[in-house]
């Protein structure tokens, strides 16, 4: 029943996707974004202001990254990624510092077709779409494989690059397919119980997150309510996760190690947790998760990467390594990229030695 759910709910926000009145200058389509906003925007847009980082990397993804013309501090300051395959993004206007700001002025004088926020930060969304003369969309896969494929596609209708949208689409069904054909016949009892432990917090874990429900896994916190609307976010008390007992802890890793407060060292050596069966088996590890929304790239990395975990332990560096610069050159169009993301978060500790 949820997984029908799931799917009805993707129709009903693909079927939303429905065009608008004509117009001889440029014909809109009328979307509902993750807040349950409807939204009409340009059937073609030039000039976008993207303050959503998930967003932002589909659009690199699609090569339409010139098509932005201002960002959020986030990816030029706290990225990662980023810089690796969009070297410009340093140089565009940062118009949103906090997440729940934006320089209002600034924006207005950039003549934007369209405004991508976070559904995270609906307050900001709101704010924008009372002050700009353009279209304000908040969207997030949150979690879900559809949804990002959803984005996707959306992302390209808009901007002119549906044979590219369709190519990362058919890449992204053909890998998860290869990995679910592995993984759904393994009998529910022997799918370990995880948590996942992110956002630099033991207590902070994501409500949905389908890349441990595809390797095998059950994501203890999906009974969990989300704090707020928009968010992807569950947080736990302590006396919960005791009684959760997970058998698999998953602490969120894309940090760099000087910023990482969690740590698998500080989760095994807690007083708090030696009852915990993931702590008394040594079965914590570190996994990439979210960075301010997903990576599609990183989703299908994480999902080959957890595929192993679940159930083998740690995957062997070499095979990591390879298949993640495939899938990174395949997305972003340059090789040795998924190795030198590893050697920024220093990931290599995170898989077996050899092969």
């Amino acid at each position: 029943m949820a997984v029908f759910r799931r799917f009805l709910l993707f129709l009903l926000f693909f079927a939303s996707i429905i065009p608008g009145k004509s117009s001889s200058v440029n014909p809109q389509v009328s979307i509902k974004d993750s807040l349950g906003r409807q939204v009409r925007i340009p059937s073609r847009v030039e000039r976008i202001v993207c303050l959503q980082p998930e967003l932002l990397r589909i659009l690199v993804a699609l090569r339409q990254q010139d098509k932005v013309v201002a960002v959020d501090r986030f990816p030029s300051r706290y990225d990662h990624l980023l810089p690796l395959i969009f070297p410009g993004v340093a140089k565009l206007p940062v118009v949103s510092i906090t997440g729940e700001d934006a320089r209002v002025e600034t924006i207005l004088q950039l003549e934007p077709d369209l405004v991508l926020v976070s559904p995270s930060e609906f307050s900001l969304s709101r704010q924008l779409s009372q002050k700009l003369n353009c279209p304000v969309v908040s969207l997030s896969a949150a979690g879900k494989f559809d949804d990002l494929l959803t984005e996707i596609e959306l992302l390209s209708i808009i901007t002119g690059s549906e044979k590219r949208g369709r190519e990362l689409i058919a890449y992204m069904r053909s890998r998860l397919a290869e990995i679910r054909e592995k993984t759904e016949t393994i009998p529910a009892a022997n799918r370990p119980l995880v948590y996942l432990s992110f956002w630099n917090s033991l207590l902070r874990s994501p409500v949905s997150y389908e890349p441990v429900d595809l390797a095998g896994g059950r994501n203890l916190a999906s009974r969990f309510r989300r704090v707020y609307p928009g968010s992807d976010t569950a947080v736990l008390n302590l006396e919960t996760l005791l009684s959760l007992d997970p058998e698999i802890i998953l602490v969120h890793g894309n940090y760099l190690p000087e910023e990482r407060i969690v740590t698998v060292e500080t989760v095994l050596s807690d007083p708090r947790l030696q009852t915990v069966r993931a702590v008394r088996e040594k079965k914590v590890y570190y996994t990439f998760g979210f960075w301010y929304w997903w990576d599609p790239a990183l989703v299908l990395v994480e999902c080959l990467y957890l595929a192993e975990l679940l159930h083998s332990g740690p995957p062997a560096s070499q095979t990591m390594l390879s298949a993640g610069n495939e899938i990174f050159a395949y997305f972003y169009g340059r090789p040795g990229l998924f190795h030198e993301l590893c050697a920024k978060i220093n990931a290599y500790d995170w898989f077996a030695k050899k092969d």
